[in-house]
């Protein structure tokens, strides 16, 4: 089965119907982006610190990773970042262009897998901005690799992913408010259905989601070249039974060490 061309369809779909991470920043924002009062998010509503930043983004080389939606990467443009937008749909990457040509920002967008940065030279970027979407991948160790290639030596990789716990409960009854166990991880969001169940999963147009480790995301980091100088959790503020429990979010900052 192609995850790649799947969840390329399902995200422009996605984009179609509206939901809640492809709706692109208002003016308002990209205003006081432009005065210096900005902020991104990576998880869910936490934003970064502005610590995790240099003073300054003027001129700063920035990759806004499997990161369409007409969010970060107009946000950064608007701060005096220069920007690349990196995603799978290709109506997500027309959110921020949308933005762009509205508030006369210059960024530049590419459809591609968070996997295959090819068309990017090694160390081309000061730094990777890398929201929630790893789990839209099966190969983890693959985004890794490719960030730390086209990240210049001491640059920053910030990256929001899923805390593994959330997976393992069934998410129709979690919408319903009963935490019930069902999945192993790793795994994926196809492993439990039958065939003709995963053809209507399919047929539905929905994304097809893989259950990384937290070894997979924390030290799959430092194996590809990183140090992790630091961490925060998020949650779905509110809007999940699990919310009463354990925050299912992590963002982390990464520098590339040279070796």
């Amino acid at each position: 089965m192609d995850a790649v061309k799947q969840n390329s369809l399902a995200w422009d779909k996605k984009v179609e119907s509206r939901a809640v991470y492809t709706k692109a920043v208002s003016r308002e924002v990209i205003d006081k982006s432009k005065a210096g009062e900005w902020e991104i998010t990576v998880t869910t509503g936490k934003p970064v610190p502005r610590s995790w930043f240099p003073q300054s983004l003027a001129g700063l080389k920035v990759l806004c990773l499997a990161s369409g939606g007409g969010q970060q990467g107009p946000v950064l443009a608007a701060a005096g970042a220069n920007v690349t937008v990196v995603d799978i749909s290709k109506k997500q990457l027309e959110q921020d262009e949308f933005v762009a040509k509205r508030d006369g920002l210059q960024l530049s967008t590419l459809q591609c897998s968070m996997t295959d940065l090819s068309a990017f030279s090694d160390e081309e970027f000061d730094m990777i901005i890398h929201p929630v979407a790893n789990l839209f991948v099966e190969n983890l160790s693959q985004v890794w690799t490719e960030a730390s290639r086209v990240l210049k030596d001491k640059g920053t990789l910030i990256s929001g992913f899923t805390n593994p716990l959330l997976f393992i409960f069934d998410d129709e009854e979690d919408m319903k408010g009963n935490l019930v166990v069902k999945n192993k991880v790793p795994g994926s969001s196809m492993d439990n259905l039958t065939d003709h169940e995963k053809e209507e999963y399919i047929q539905s147009g929905n994304t097809i989601e893989f259950f990384h480790t937290l070894e997979d995301q924390i030290q799959g980091q430092v194996d590809a070249g990183f140090v992790i100088a630091g961490l925060y959790e998020d949650d779905f503020g509110g809007r999940r039974p699990l919310d009463d429990y354990i925050k299912c979010f992590v963002a982390t900052k990464a520098i590339k060490i040279k070796l």
